[in-house]
């Protein structure tokens, strides 16, 4: 689903960069709400991939390991980590996490972002600002 926010009051930055970006997550967690409004506020249009009503690809996974590595893309502070038997949190290595964010994507880090060939886990408006490179224009 592509979101198109309107543009109720000028904005006081302006992005430099063109991207298409696609912002992954669950709909109701409180941080992808943080992020969804950040985003409409600057008037970016996304893609939002939500983990509940898709799921999540493979290969995805093995690309985002690759750029960030497994341990910033397992949220091991959220109940459903935490709620794993201690058998299954034992050990943990690069293919046992992918398993069980395959199995259970809400146990990936939210937000992930991908625009313009860069990703970003977790939602920082400095990080957001400094990828899309928006630039103040107005005080």
């Amino acid at each position: 689903m592509w979101k198109n926010p309107t543009q109720a009051t000028p904005s006081i930055l302006v992005s430099t960069k063109l991207m298409n970006p696609t912002l992954y997550g669950i709909r109701n967690c409180d941080t992808m709400k943080k992020a969804r409004a950040w985003l409409d506020r600057q008037g970016v249009a996304y893609r939002f991939h939500d983990y509940k009503t898709e799921g999540i690809e493979r290969s995805r996974l093995d690309c985002w390991t690759s750029k960030v590595g497994w341990e910033a893309l397992l949220n091991k502070a959220g109940t459903t980590f935490r709620k794993l038997p201690e058998l299954q949190k034992e050990r943990l290595d690069e293919a046992r996490a992918i398993a069980l964010l395959l199995d259970q994507p809400s146990m990936i880090r939210r937000p992930v972002l991908e625009a313009g060939g860069k990703l970003l886990v977790g939602f920082k408006p400095e990080q957001y600002a400094t990828l899309f490179d928006f630039k103040k224009i107005c005080k």
